[in-house]
C-alpha cells in the first residue's frame, strides 16, 4: 500500500514569498496539501496560493522512465553534497535542481518530502522500492544508524557506478552483432522485395528453365511480396512472445540464465561478469559493517543469474551453520581458483572486503578485455555473413545472365 501511495503522490503548485521578501512559484511533491503546506513554511515561504496539480491522462505515456544511469547520479552527486557539508534536505533540492528527467526529479523531490516529514532516508527510500532495490536501502540505513551516511553514500555511488559501467560494457559487446544482423535483415528483405522482381521480369524473358538455386531465390521474392504482412506479424508476435514469456515465466527465465552461461560466444563474457558482480556487491555491503550472511543474501540477488543466486544462497546456509566463506564456496564449483584464494587470503589476514575489491577489480578488467577481444572477432565474422548473405543473392541473380553467355 505505501508503494502505491508513493508512486501516486500529488504535486501542489504554489506562489509565496521567501524570508528576503522575493516573489517565488514552484511545483512541490507531498502526500497531502497540509503536509505542502507545513513543508513549505519549514523553508521560510510565506504562502500566497497553493492548489493540485491536474493529472494530464497522457502524461504517463510521455513521462521518461528513470533509469539506473538516473540512480547512480542521483547518489553520485548526492555523496559530493554532503561530503561537502551540505545538509541533507538542502543536498536534495540542489540535486533536483540539475536532474534532466522530469521523472527522477519528481522521485527526488518525493524523498525531500518524506524526510521532512519525519522519516528517514532509508524509510523514504523504501517508498521507492522500482528505483531503489533491498540493497541500497540497506546501505544507507547502515549509514543512517552508523552516523556515516557521506561516507556510506559515497561506498553506494561508487558501486552503482561500477555497476553501471559493467553493465555498459556488457551492452556494447550485445549491441554491434544485434544491430548488424538487424541490418542485414532488413537490406535481405529489400533486395527479395524490390530488387529480385526486377530480374524476375528479365528472366521470364529468356524463355529457359532457371537454375534452382536463382528459383528458390525467386520463389522466396513471390512469398514475400505476398505475405510480407505475415512476416512483419510473426516476428512481431514472435518478439513479443518471448518478452511476455520472459517477464511472467520464472522457468524461462532460469533457462535463459543456464543458457548464458553455457553460449560458445557470450558465455565467458557473462561468467566473469556475475563473477565481478558478486565480488564487488560483497565487498561493498561488507565493508559497510553489514554481516556476512545478511550480505550474501543481498549479494545473492545482485548476481542476475539464477545459477549463481542459487550458489550464493547454498554459501549463505553453509557460512550459517560456521562453515568458512572460502571452504562455501569451493563447495559450489561454480567460482573460479583466484577468487577463491583471494578470499582465503582476506579471512585470513582480516581484510575480506579489501580482496573481495581486488577481485572485482580483476574481473572488471577481464570483462573488458573480453568485450574488446568479442568485438574484433566480431567484426570479419560478421562481415563474413553479411558478404555470403548478399553475395549469395547477387550470385543467384546473376546465374541466367552467365548461363546466357555461355550459351550465346
Amino acid at each position: 500500500m505505501a508503494v502505491k501511495k508513493a508512486q501516486m503522490m500529488p504535486t501542489f503548485i504554489y506562489d509565496g514569498v521567501d524570508r528576503k521578501g522575493v516573489k517565488i512559484k514552484g511545483e512541490l511533491p507531498a502526500r497531502n496539501m497540509a503536509l505542502a503546506k507545513v513543508t513549505l513554511r519549514k523553508q521560510g515561504i510565506n504562502i500566497k496560493t497553493i492548489r493540485e496539480k491536474k493529472k494530464n491522462i497522457f502524461e504517463g505515456l510521455m513521462k521518461k522512465k528513470v533509469s539506473t544511469l538516473d540512480i547512480t547520479i542521483f547518489t553520485r552527486q548526492l555523496a559530493t553534497m554532503m561530503k561537502a557539508g551540505v545538509p541533507l534536505v538542502q543536498s536534495f533540492e540542489i540535486v533536483a535542481e540539475g536532474l534532466d528527467n522530469p521523472s527522477m526529479r519528481e522521485v527526488v523531490l518525493g524523498i525531500k518530502g518524506e524526510v521532512e516529514g519525519g522519516n528517514t532516508f532509508a524509510g523514504a527510500l523504501k517508498k521507492y522500492p522500482q528505483h531503489f532495490d533491498r540493497l541500497f536501502c540497506s546501505l544507507v540505513e547502515s549509514g543512517e544508524q552508523s552516523g556515516a551516511l557521506e561516507t556510506m553514500l559515497d561506498r553506494v555511488a561508487i558501486y552503482k557506478e561500477k555497476s553501471e559501467l559493467l553493465k555498459q560494457k556488457i551492452k556494447k559487446a550485445m549491441k554491434y552483432p544485434i544491430a548488424v544482423i538487424v541490418v542485414a535483415i532488413i537490406v535481405t528483405i529489400i533486395l527479395m522485395v524490390k530488387v529480385v522482381p526486377v530480374f524476375q521480369d528479365l528472366f521470364s524473358s529468356f524463355g529457359a528453365d532457371l537454375p534452382a538455386f536463382t528459383q528458390m531465390v525467386v520463389n522466396m521474392s513471390k512469398w514475400m511480396q505476398t505475405y510480407w504482412f505475415i512476416l512483419i506479424l510473426g516476428i512481431g508476435v514472435a518478439i513479443t512472445a518471448f518478452l511476455e514469456t520472459k517477464k511472467r515465466s520464472k522457468k524461462f527465465r532460469d533457462f535463459l540464465d543456464k543458457a548464458a552461461l553455457k553460449a560458445p560466444i557470450f558465455g565467458d563474457l557473462v561468467y566473469k561478469a556475475i563473477i565481478a558482480r558478486y565480488s564487488r556487491t560483497l565487498a561493498t555491503t561488507f565493508a559497510a559493517g553489514v554481516p556476512l550472511i545478511d550480505a550474501l543474501e543481498s549479494t545473492a540477488g545482485a548476481t542476475n543469474n539464477v545459477v549463481y543466486e542459487e550458489a550464493v544462497m547454498k554459501i549463505r546456509d553453509d557460512v550459517a551453520t560456521g562453515q568458512q566463506l572460502q571452504f562455501a564456496m569451493r563447495l559450489t564449483n561454480k567460482f573460479p581458483s583466484m577468487a577463491i584464494q583471494m578470499v582465503a587470503i582476506g579471512e585470513e589476514s582480516g581484510s575480506l572486503d579489501t580482496m573481495l575489491d581486488k577481485v572485482a577489480t580483476h574481473f572488471e578488467n577481464e570483462v573488458d578485455n573480453a568485450v574488446d577481444g568479442l568485438t574484433s572477432m566480431m567484426e570479419p565474422l560478421i562481415m563474413a555473413v553479411l558478404g555470403v548473405l548478399v553475395g549469395g543473392l547477387v550470385i543467384a541473380m546473376y546465374l541466367p545472365i552467365f548461363q546466357l553467355g555461355s550459351v550465346v
